[in-house]
């Protein structure tokens, strides 16, 4: 999950330099927040039903 979130934050500080705008850290840091949790629930759930 850190790794997911580091990684899109450290994408976004990049398309902020190279297209020298604002936005895109924060934008694609949070996006890569939303991913991260998505990821882990669908693997809890998974674990979930593995174990019935």
């Amino acid at each position: 999950m850190g790794g997911t979130i580091f990684l899109g934050n450290y994408l976004g500080q990049w398309l902020d330099e190279k297209y020298d705008k604002d936005f895109w850290e924060s934008t694609v840091t949070l996006i890569s927040v939303f991913i991260s949790m998505y990821l882990v629930i669908s693997q809890v759930i998974k674990v979930s039903k593995d174990d019935d």
